[in-house]
């Protein structure tokens, strides 16, 4: 086989180029950081980089649903704490209108604060975060305890549980049912009270509050019950938050070594590449015959 010059150059600046090539890809690996700028230079590494991407992205959707879990939840712990120093605040007020020593003035004084009472329960019950009532369900827009035109409370449906995924397959109720504590047994409990004050007493004699107080008794601990009933979902809700994060970690981790370049590998295939670009470059300036131009400088 007959090698010829115009051979000899094809095949050095073809060489040449794909020393080139090379570097323009180890010097991007610098730039970016990437082992790979498109799909088609690792299909394989773009494919695994896809999936790790989905999977570290539900991880940060979980974790901003767990947010406005924590949201709601915060938020109806506040408001049970106020409901049950109210309905402490009440009993309170019940046992001293069972005293004896009371007179009507004292009695007037006593129902005048069980009336606020009444209403910042109504209040609580009516709680509104972010433009949401949190204590009505999935019913955000309406509020939960309304009462008629005579003061009677509206009938309060067991409300549809506000359910938000948090973990894949995992979903946690994040509102607390008012039907369970806000109901009309509640206001019951303080009109009866309040109607005991509105009798006409004699200096001496004490107010009959044993139901009074039995029933406050039974209304607070519901209070309690729900607030437990809520702190152990909290409780849980902590629970997934760690293991949410630990998936994180791991996910950005793996992610990582798929996708990010070893700058120390990176340098040196640089380095090497360059050395080995010169070495070309001065063996092929040898390559190519002098001609009679070069004779007549």
């Amino acid at each position: 086989m007959r090698i010829t010059q115009t051979m000899l150059s094809n095949n050095m600046l073809n060489n040449l180029m794909n020393s080139q090539v090379k570097m323009d890809k180890y010097l991007e690996q610098l730039y970016t950081g990437k082992k790979i700028s498109r799909p088609s230079d690792d299909p394989v590494i773009a494919m695994k980089g896809i999936n790790y991407r989905a999977q570290l992205a539900q991880v940060e959707q979980f974790k901003r649903n767990t947010g406005e879990v924590n949201n709601w939840m915060d938020n109806s712990d506040a408001a049970l704490d106020n409901a049950t120093k109210a309905m402490h605040r009440l009993r309170d007020l019940a046992v001293k209108a069972g005293n004896a020593a009371y007179g009507d003035e004292e009695l007037q004084s006593i129902k005048a604060e069980a009336e606020q009472i009444k209403l910042d329960l109504i209040d609580i019950a009516n709680t509104k975060v972010n433009d949401k009532y949190i204590f009505n369900g999935t019913n955000t827009s309406e509020k939960p305890v309304v009462f008629d035109e005579d003061g009677g409370l509206n009938d309060i449906d067991p409300t549809n549980p506000v359910m938000i995924e948090v973990s894949n397959g995992t979903r946690i109720q994040a509102n607390v049912d008012a039907s369970e504590i806000f109901d009309q047994g509640l206001f019951d409990a303080i009109d009866d009270f309040i109607g005991l004050l509105d009798r006409d007493g004699t200096e001496g004699e004490s107010v009959d509050i044993g139901n009074t107080l039995d029933s406050i008794d039974e209304q607070t601990t519901d209070i309690i019950n729900a607030r437990a009933d809520l702190g152990a979902r909290m409780n849980r809700l902590e629970l997934i938050e760690s293991r949410l994060a630990d998936q994180e970690i791991i996910a950005t981790r793996t992610m990582s070594n798929n996708e990010d370049i070893d700058f120390e590998v990176a340098i040196t295939n640089l380095i090497t590449q360059e050395s080995l670009h010169r070495a070309a470059l001065s063996a092929g300036s040898r390559v190519i015959q002098p001609t009679l131009i070069d004779f007549l400088r």
